[in-house]
């Protein structure tokens, strides 16, 4: 059975490596081998503990010692890290020739025989096969996707259908009987577009009276003579929930015109039939089953695991500020930045940049300045490039995205509690499909998305050579209201049994040395802490919902 050949192949070669990082490496090898075996879909939360993200030796293993052919959906990022560090090694000490390919299509057949190896895709390309109907890869081919948690971003980019100047440009001239109506109509878009205010995200949502002159250019116009990406566009305008949506650049006059369907299980149901899956996550649902985020793509049943991190290794300290201003008042700013100005002080004998993580748009801007006026070229706005006592001040999707590539940071701050603003048009217009749908769209939408954001904000660093010398991280709840006035979910996943302090002078975190293999985290599995001081300057009064 290729589970027991699992289990002993990767005891041995993690013995031979010396003590394990991640105390789940069989038990995530041995799920991956059964769901290989019985082509039975799962699911897996791993929660890292290893700055590397080393689990993936947990499913590599038992990709390699499969027999038949499978197909490894990851990032570009993640293969390359594979084929040079997991795949040699793990190839060096297995005794397995398996062929390992890297492609966008499944490989043609060798000699007269189909490919039986390992294929490495990209999620763009394997998506794009799925939902396009490209069939470049076959069905019934067990797929593991590694980095679940953008599963949901990756489906909405490639179902994103969006017009840029050049395909207005390619209508006309595939269609040049219709040239007058053509540019009329993107006259009447570009008004339609200028008349919203502005607004710091640069998009605007739009309704479907301001949509009525592109349907009605495209009822004009012959299907068979539309160039790509109008039948596109034709096919999603014509599905009963669209957003659609106009990204301008008022200073160069330009916008490009975007639409994506909303409905996404019915949808995406079929296409996850056609092969088992193995999905591998960090923060995809606070549930063990994950029966939102199955419910919410169309997953149906599966094996579902969620590991979490031992409890009974070091605690963190809690520093809760007191008395701190709602964040939609105009006194936040100020009391945030006092908060700020006192943390980079105590900070500064500690090795290591300090992350500030303000997801409000003006307030990251006006923040930035007024730090800059005060601590110089310390202070980066959304940039890699830091030095040791640099201060990064940057959005949450920046964070998250380019964690992986920055130093550990000493500490981090999260200005509020991170649900997406109801401000931003993408946001508005999901919620309002919610409320069409009467769909509770707190707790099936922001919340979910708030914890899982707030879970991948403070994962451990990608960076092992780049940790901080601190030993105890430090989470920050900037509570002003009594916690028993928060929604239940709030609490049970923000708080914890570990200690706290309200006085930051008093935090070992920020005096403490490092102790060598010493590992903190909080007592709650979803929110595992790693960075040596981690510091959430929370508020989540203001999003408390009367029942």
């Amino acid at each position: 059975m290729i589970e027991v050949e699992v289990h002993q192949q990767l005891r041995a070669f993690l013995r031979q490596q010396g003590e394990p990082d991640w105390p789940h490496y069989l038990t995530m090898a041995r799920l991956v081998a059964r769901a290989l075996r019985l082509g039975r879909s799962a699911l897996i939360q791993t929660v890292p503990t290893g700055s590397d993200r080393s689990h993936r030796l947990g499913y590599l293993a038992p990709l390699l010692l499969w027999p038949e052919r499978s197909i490894l959906v990851a990032t570009e990022r993640v293969q390359q890290r594979l084929l040079s560090v997991e795949l040699p090694r793990l190839r060096q000490w297995m005794p397995t020739a398996k062929p390992i390919h890297q492609g966008d299509r499944w490989p043609e057949s060798l000699s007269g025989r189909s490919f039986q190896g390992l294929l490495l895709a990209t999620p763009e390309a394997w998506l794009r096969d799925r939902l396009l109907g490209e069939t470049r890869f076959p069905d019934h081919i067990p797929t593991l996707i590694e980095g679940a948690d953008d599963l949901e971003a990756w489906i909405n980019q490639l179902r994103t259908v969006s017009l840029t100047p050049e395909d207005w440009e390619s209508l006309r001239l595939a269609c040049p009987l219709h040239s007058d109506l053509i540019r009329e109509t993107r006259v009447q878009l570009t008004h339609a577009v200028f008349r919203h205010p502005a607004n710091p995200y640069h998009c605007h949502r739009l309704e479907a009276e301001e949509l009525e002159p592109l349907r009605s250019l495209l009822q004009h116009l012959e299907p068979s003579c539309l160039p790509q990406p109008w039948p596109r566009l034709q096919t999603t305008l014509g599905q009963a929930d669209v957003l659609c949506w106009s990204d301008l650049d008022r200073d160069r006059g330009t916008q490009q015109i975007s639409a994506r369907s909303l409905t996404s299980a019915a949808t995406l149901a079929p296409i996850w039939q056609r092969q088992p899956l193995v999905l591998l996550g960090e923060a995809l649902d606070l549930a063990p089953d994950a029966a939102h985020f199955r419910q919410h793509l169309g997953l149906g049943e599966m094996t579902c695991v969620k590991f979490s991190p031992d409890r009974h290794t070091s605690q963190i300290q809690l520093y809760t500020p007191e008395r701190l201003p709602l964040p939609n008042t105009p006194h936040y700013q100020a009391a945030l930045l006092n908060e700020l100005r006192r943390l980079l002080t105590l900070s500064n004998t500690v090795p290591g940049p300090a992350v500030l993580v303000v997801d409000d748009v003006p307030l990251k801007s006006r923040v930035g300045s007024i730090l800059a006026a005060e601590f110089g070229s310390r202070v980066q706005v959304e940039r890699t490039c830091l030095d040791e006592n640099s201060i990064l001040i940057s959005g949450l999707d920046f964070w998250i995205a380019h964690q992986d590539v920055l130093p550990a940071p000493q500490m981090l701050v999260i200005a509020t509690l991170p649900f997406p603003t109801l401000e931003h048009p993408l946001v508005a217009g999901r919620v309002a499909y919610y409320k069409r749908q009467r769909e509770d769209w707190f707790r099936n939408y922001l919340l979910p998305q708030c914890l899982s954001n707030l879970q991948r904000a403070i994962a451990p660093p990608a960076n092992p050579k780049a940790s901080s010398p601190c030993s105890t991280p430090v989470s920050c709840t900037a509570a002003t209201a009594n916690k028993s006035s928060a929604p239940s979910a709030l609490p049970r996943a923000l708080t914890t049994s570990t200690p706290s302090c309200s006085n930051p002078e008093a935090c070992p975190a920020l005096k403490q040395p490092r102790i060598p293999g010493k590992r903190s985290h909080t007592g709650y599995p979803s929110l595992l802490l790693e960075p040596s001081s981690v510091l959430l300057l929370i508020n989540y009064r203001a999003y408390v919902l009367k029942s």
